[in-house]
C-alpha cells in the first residue's frame, strides 16, 4: 500500500477469496440509518473431490451486477433449487459471537463474513443460467477458466441431497 502526500492517490492491496458454492439465505438487511442492503450465504465447496466439505460465508452483496444476478435467482433459492455459483469475495473477516441457546449456550462461535463482489457463473439444478463475459486480458484468466471447469464438474458429482444452508440465527440457537 502506498500513501503519498500532495493529493496523490492511495493504492490498496486486495485480498480476494474465490470458489464455488451453493447460494442460500438471500435477504434484504434493514439498516437503522441508511439504505438497506442485500445479503446471502454461500456454502463453499472445498477439500478432496471424494470427500467434499463446506465452509459458509455470510456475504454482503457489494457490486451492482452481483446484486442484479442474486435478485434474478431469488425465487430459485426460495424454491430450494440447487443454485451453484462461482464467486469472488473481498474483505473477508471473522465475526465472533456467543451462542445464545441450545447445547452450546454461552460458548464462543465465529462467522466468516465478506463482500460478494463478482459472480463468474450460475447454475440452477445443474443447468447454466448465467456466465460472465470472458476476460481475455491475462493468461491467468485462461488458467482460472480451465480450473473452474474442472471444479464445476467435481461439484456437480457431489451435490448434496439439499444444498447445505445454515441460518446463523438458527445455528446459534440449535447448535
Amino acid at each position: 500500500m502506498t500513501t503519498a502526500s500532495n493529493n496523490a492517490p492511495t493504492t490498496y492491496f486486495n485480498l480476494h477469496t474465490q470458489g464455488i458454492g451453493y447460494l442460500n439465505r438471500v435477504r434484504e438487511v434493514p439498516v437503522r440509518r441508511g439504505q438497506p442492503f442485500m445479503a446471502c450465504d454461500i456454502a463453499a465447496l472445498h477439500g478432496a473431490s471424494d470427500d467434499v466439505e463446506y465452509t459458509r460465508f455470510d456475504c454482503k452483496v457489494s457490486s451492482g451486477e452481483a446484486e442484479r444476478l442474486i435478485r434474478e435467482h431469488l425465487e430459485d433459492v426460495r424454491a430450494e433449487r440447487k443454485v451453484l455459483i462461482a464467486f469472488r469475495i473481498g474483505d473477508l473477516w471473522v465475526d465472533p459471537f456467543l451462542y445464545e441457546k441450545g447445547e452450546r449456550k454461552g460458548q464462543p462461535g465465529a462467522s466468516l463474513k465478506g463482500r460478494l463482489i463478482f459472480i463468474e457463473w450460475i447454475k440452477v439444478d445443474g443447468q447454466f443460467s448465467y456466465r460472465a463475459p470472458a476476460r481475455t486480458d491475462s493468461p491467468a484468466a485462461i488458467d482460472a477458466a480451465a480450473e473452474s471447469d474442472q471444479a464445476d464438474t467435481v461439484a456437480e458429482q457431489h451435490q448434496p441431497a439439499s444444498a447445505p444452508a445454515r441460518n446463523s440465527t438458527a445455528a446459534r440457537q440449535s447448535a
